[in-house]
């Protein structure tokens, strides 16, 4: 007698959440709340000297596959200064049919500063990616987030072939928009990577974003000047862009790391440890 459909077994999936929140205490920027719920953990490496908390998201399955979720939220409080990354290229699997989603919230302070470095995510052919970012920053605050997609395995070979990807962002400051940027690829995805009018092949592409309320206009030029495709598309937001192989756009992006740091937060320009252990 066949099985009932209702009665078949199902894949596991996980609901992976975290979140955390800084304030200033002692003058110190410090950790205040944290929660987080298998897969996802945080962890605190101890920063360079002189560097601010660093926090690390890490995945504890080894990456996600369709019908996984994760959620994550991180609050800086007014006045502090907090860098987030990850150990490690976070990994998106090849779906049997339901989408991977991951929404990230970003909540800055009067006069925060929040630097959101994650290394790549990598999707495997036939992965199927709904990722959503949306940030609040109040009158201050300053923001350099940077995030990279990689088209496929390509140190195996494998190239990015089918799937799908939704990919939205939105940055308001004082619930007034700032930026808002879509990505969505689906039904004929290699054509458009390879179409010369649309990746034109590539295997990765990156942006990074600062969001401050001062001049950017020379930190623009120096990002320039350094071979990097950069714009004001309004006062206070700048974006830099970054297309090609995996190695040189990361690259690419590292180099605007090390210079924005330096030439908006003040920062010494490196890299959050996290990249280069």
């Amino acid at each position: 007698m066949p099985r009932r459909a209702d009665a078949l077994p199902t894949h596991q999936r996980s609901r992976g959440a975290a979140a955390l929140r800084f304030e200033v205490a002692r003058g110190e920027t410090r950790l205040a709340e944290l929660h987080q719920a298998a897969p996802m953990r945080i962890l605190f490496p101890a920063p360079e000297p002189g560097e601010p908390p660093l926090a690390a998201l890490v995945n504890t399955a080894g990456g996600l596959a369709g019908g996984d979720e994760v959620k994550v939220t991180v609050a800086a409080g007014p006045g502090t200064h907090a860098v987030v990354s990850t150990p490690a290229a976070e990994k998106v699997y090849r779906s049997l049919g339901p989408e991977t989603r991951i929404a990230a919230r970003l909540e800055l302070g009067e006069g925060a500063t929040l630097e959101w470095l994650p290394q790549e995510t990598i999707l495997f052919d036939g992965a199927r990616l709904a990722r959503r970012l949306d940030i609040e920053a109040a009158p201050g605050a300053r923001l350099l987030l940077a995030e990279m997609l990689v088209f496929g395995r390509h140190a195996r070979g494998e190239t990015l072939r089918e799937g799908s990807l939704l990919d939205t962002w939105r940055l308001r400051r004082g619930r007034a928009l700032l930026w808002a940027d879509g990505l969505a690829l689906g039904e004929g995805l290699r054509e458009r990577l390879d179409d010369r009018f649309g990746f034109a092949g590539a295997e990765a592409c990156a942006t990074l974003l600062v969001a401050a309320e001062a001049p950017l206009q020379a930190a623009r030029d120096a990002a320039r000047e350094a071979g990097a495709a950069a714009t004001l598309p309004r006062p206070g937001v700048m974006v830099l862009r970054w297309l090609g192989g995996a190695a040189a756009v990361r690259e690419g992006l590292n180099a605007a790391i090390r210079l924005l740091r330096a030439r908006v937060l003040g920062a010494a320009p490196v890299l959050p440890r996290l990249w280069t252990c």
